[in-house]
């Protein structure tokens, strides 16, 4: 293995460990306990505060909530429409995927297309979402594709960002060592660029994914 594979496969590892990294604070050491002690802040609050309101309907108390969300999880009708708009959400991330990476990629990688395509790209992400939804329903009609369509429009840009960013970041050490061996541009691509992109790909996706839940209609 050659000195580039090396450096390659140390930029993969790098990614996985900064997910295993991010799963340890779940406990020990860097376990955060400002977050239980607020949530337990809130519940307290939130009780008393509700059973000294003499309107319920405006402002429920924390044991009807809490009743009526395991209430609710216990109805096929919520359960199957909690399942459509999942369905949803990952499709149209899927989406917004399959057309963010290669754009992210060829942008963070070619300079004459980062140039070329910007101009549009920052253009349509400027539009509010919501303007989207007559020609949404005129191109797709009723049912999943308008929301698909919103999820994935609102999604794609944040991955196109994140993934040009995560090229962007790669060293041209990289490149120039691999050049220096003989290798083309498809094994530039494939060995350095998208390995090294993956952090940026990683936390487009995530950030699309919250997205998507956020343009849900």
């Amino acid at each position: 293995m050659n000195s580039g594979e090396k450096e390659v496969n140390r930029m993969a590892q790098a990614a996985k460990m900064s997910d295993r990294r991010n799963w340890k604070k779940l406990n020990g050491k860097e376990f955060n306990i400002y977050t239980p002690i607020a949530v337990g802040v809130i519940c307290v609050v939130w009780f008393f505060a509700a059973h000294m309101s003499e309107n319920n309907f405006l402002f429920p108390t924390l044991e009807s909530v809490l009743f009526k969300t395991v209430d609710s999880l216990r109805d096929l009708y919520v359960l199957r429409n909690i399942g459509i708009t999942l369905r949803r959400v990952l499709t149209g991330t899927l989406y917004a995927f399959l057309v963010g990476l290669p754009l992210g990629l060829i942008m963070g990688y070619s300079p004459k297309m980062l140039k070329a395509l910007a101009p549009f790209i920052n253009s349509l992400r400027q539009i509010p979402i919501m303007a989207w939804v007559p020609l949404s329903i005129v191109w797709f009609g009723l049912g999943d594709g308008p929301t698909i369509f919103m999820i994935a429009f609102s999604g794609v840009f944040t991955i196109i960002l994140n993934t040009i960013a995560g090229v962007q970041d790669i060293s041209k050490d990289f490149y120039n060592a691999a050049r220096s061996m003989g290798a083309s541009t498809l094994d530039i691509v494939k060995d350095i660029v998208v390995p090294g992109a993956l952090p940026g790909v990683i936390t487009g996706i995530r950030l699309a994914i919250g997205m998507g839940w956020m343009s849900v209609i």
